[in-house]
């Protein structure tokens, strides 16, 4: 697993006008070429009156799986623009679609290209990056009163909590930088009094806006 690699912050649509034509990009996380495939048919029946609906994908810790198609639009113009960006802005596992409903004039091969471009770069900057680090999740099971004093320290170094559970004791699910676990372990050891219980659990990646 990748210690740390950019992706966009959540699946989303935004849309373009470029001289009368409509340009509507799709764009959603994907991790395998099977879903970016699943994704690109699903836009193609929801937009089948479109005049062309073209797509890119990148995916892989080595982005080994890229592909792009023209559906139609003169070769090079839509698809190879399209992946670009996302090349360009370092992203890993996404999937875009830019769904065309063409307005009456033609914009050539260079306006085709900065079309199809510039809907996917201003997509994603509508819907953000997000960087994605590869921690550890640490499972600290306590009693109820210590709650708020845990929490507090959380907030003031940091700590982000991945999910809570509560039952006759409170468990938190914390993200921890590799790096940074024995350092996290004695401290929340030391603030709790030794009153927690401690788990190393899966690894999982935190994610932390970059735009």
């Amino acid at each position: 697993m990748l210690d740390q690699y950019l992706t966009i912050h959540s699946n989303g649509t935004h849309e373009i006008i470029v001289e009368k034509s409509r340009f509507i990009c799709h764009l959603m996380r994907v991790t395998t070429e099977s879903e970016a495939q699943s994704f690109i048919q699903q836009i193609k029946k929801e937009h089948r009156d479109a005049s062309h609906n073209c797509s890119a994908y990148i995916i892989g810790e080595n982005d080994q799986y890229q592909k792009a198609h023209d559906d139609g639009e003169p070769s090079g113009t839509a698809g190879i623009p399209m992946l670009e960006v996302l090349k360009k802005k370092g992203l890993k596992n996404v999937a875009v679609v830019v769904t065309r409903y063409f307005g009456g004039t033609k914009l050539g091969a260079g306006g085709l290209v900065r079309a199809y471009g510039n809907a996917v770069s201003e997509a994603i900057q509508t819907i953000g990056i997000v960087e994605c680090k590869l921690a550890t999740i640490v499972q600290c099971e306590f009693t109820y009163p210590l709650l708020g004093k845990i929490e507090n320290a959380l907030e003031q170094r940091n700590y982000q909590i991945d999910q809570k559970e509560f039952t006759e004791k409170v468990l938190l699910h914390i993200f921890v930088n590799n790096d940074d676990l024995t350092n996290f372990i004695n401290w929340i050891t030391e603030i709790s009094n030794g009153n927690i219980e401690i788990t190393e659990g899966p690894q999982k990646y935190r994610e932390k806006d970059v735009t």
